[in-house]
């Protein structure tokens, strides 16, 4: 499963970049097409975020669709399918769009000293 490494380099680069802060919230992007089952991703989170600053922090995933261009007719065409075939039949497809795994945003609590009366 994939998804326990990749989920693993995320949390870590997050940490990495925030040290102990306390993180409320990821929000990753994950398209269609990237090969990765958001699922297990949202399961893999809850283990592997224990004993972190990330625990307990919300999970927000979005999922762009596919886009691909057909290099045999030129038409832009959307897929979710990792079968990529254009309309016309040709699987000479270039992807354009949905293959993105992002991390999109990360939320932290305010520091308290940062709060200036």
């Amino acid at each position: 499963m994939h998804e326990l490494s990749l989920t693993e380099g995320i949390v870590s680069t997050i940490t990495a970049r925030l040290g102990d802060r306390r993180v409320v919230m990821v929000r990753l992007e994950i398209g269609k097409l990237a090969g990765v089952v958001v699922d297990s991703v949202r399961f893999c989170f809850d283990v592997v975020v224990a004993g972190t600053s990330v625990e307990g922090a919300r999970l927000e995933i979005v999922e762009p669709g596919g886009r691909a261009l057909c290099r045999d007719c030129g038409v832009e065409f959307l897929t979710d399918d990792p079968i990529l075939l254009c309309p016309c039949g040709s699987s000479d497809v270039e992807v354009l769009a949905g293959t993105e795994l992002l991390i999109k945003a990360v939320e932290v609590e305010p520091d308290v000293r940062d709060v200036r009366v």
